[in-house]
């Protein structure tokens, strides 16, 4: 794995934020991952993929690791053109009602660090990450987690995570078998989404982290993300996609934005701009420095934007570099989609925190020690 990007760790498949999309200790849960802080040359993290326990029996539904994906209806992938409408300005995010910290607050309820735990961290919205490969289950889990948006009118994020040879075989290895059977898994997920305002952080470091590539699995890749950005945006027009930028400490600005453009996140038809810091700790003003910087060179509409992922970065990054579970970091400022920045759509939590990286606890699982001393 390259040792540069924003560690999400992972076994077998990935922890999404809050729960549905197979939380790989539970079939119906996705849970954030674990993600460290890199830096540039040498890098001196892992890729920001999440951590994934091994499968359960919860609502959202996860993937078995050999789970192989088949093709199925959705969405057409003719370009969509016309003019870059305005990004409205939402309600507000939507806290799922299942995640691994709601299940522990709800579990232990004369633990100590019960009411610091569920107030600042189990009450906040975070992002619901899909790991499972098996599009058959796929498309409902997906309109599971959008309905419930819509019911509440407010914002779901979600993560795609699924991508072949995800995090170069690292941590957060699998993904589906190939390319082919990952456009069939993106047309399942587009068909979950509805017609309601939706964030979708398109695969954490399948841009970032790309180096590891040949330049023709590269451009393979590629392919297959600006595809996916269309058909996830033709399925639901009011869906805003984000495209993988990693983060401050990683590829310098230019050479992000290059391969950020050969993938389609200049293009109206598959995106709406870049992420950054997903499950890492650099600091939030140096990100938005960074992800401007990338939004310069990238060119494209002018209304492309960015979200950061202020999850795990109150304290900033360990001067170390450290990435699995490092003591002393906070968490970062609250979820909201109103952040007062030119061209900063959002900050998400993207990454759950309390869910190890792997050193205080079991990859991707919740950890109350590591959440105790992140919220305090």
């Amino acid at each position: 794995m390259v040792a540069v990007a924003s560690v999400v760790v992972a076994v077998g498949a990935v922890t999404g934020t809050m729960s549905a999309a197979g939380r790989e200790a539970g079939p119906d849960r996705a849970r954030p991952v674990a993600t460290a802080s890199a830096g540039p040359e040498p890098p001196s993290a892992a890729p920001s993929s999440p951590a994934v326990p091994s499968p359960s029996s919860s609502p959202s539904g996860a993937r078995p690791p050999s789970a192989g994906a088949s093709p199925g209806p959705g969405p057409s992938v003719s370009r969509t053109t016309g003019p870059r409408r305005p990004a409205p300005v939402p309600t507000g995010l939507y806290l799922h009602p299942e995640s691994r910290v709601l299940d522990w607050v709800r579990a232990n309820p004369d633990d100590p660090r019960n009411a610091v735990i569920a107030s600042r961290i189990a009450g906040r919205p975070a992002a619901v990450w899909f790991t499972d490969r098996d599009p058959d289950t796929l498309t409902p889990r997906v309109r599971a987690v959008t309905a419930g948006g819509a019911a509440q009118g407010r914002v779901p994020v979600l993560v795609p995570y699924a991508i072949p040879g995800r995090d170069c075989g690292g941590h957060s290895r699998g993904g589906t078998p190939d390319l082919d059977a990952y456009d069939a898994w993106i047309d399942r997920f587009a068909a979950g989404l509805g017609d309601g305002e939706v964030i979708v952080i398109l695969e954490p470091d399948s841009i970032a982290q790309s180096g590891c590539l040949s330049a023709g699995e590269r451009a393979d890749r590629f392919a297959s993300l600006a595809r996916a950005g269309r058909v996830l945006k033709e399925a639901d027009p009011r869906a805003r996609v984000y495209f993988d930028a990693g983060h401050s400490g990683w590829n310098a600005p230019a050479q992000q934005a290059d391969w950020l453009r050969q993938a389609g996140a200049a293009s109206a038809a598959s995106s709406d701009g870049v992420f950054s810091n997903v499950s890492n700790f650099h600091a939030t003003d140096d990100e938005i420095g960074y992800v401007r910087a990338v939004l310069d060179v990238l060119g494209g509409p002018p209304g492309l934007g960015a979200v950061i992922d202020t999850s795990r970065n109150g304290a900033g990054a360990p001067a170390d570099g450290a990435w699995c579970d490092p003591a002393g970091r906070k968490l970062g400022r609250p979820p909201t989609l109103r952040t007062g920045e030119a061209r900063i759509d959002g900050y998400l939590w993207v990454k759950l925190p309390g869910e190890s990286d792997g050193c205080a606890g079991a990859p991707g699982t919740f950890t109350p020690s590591y959440a105790y001393d992140l919220a305090r």
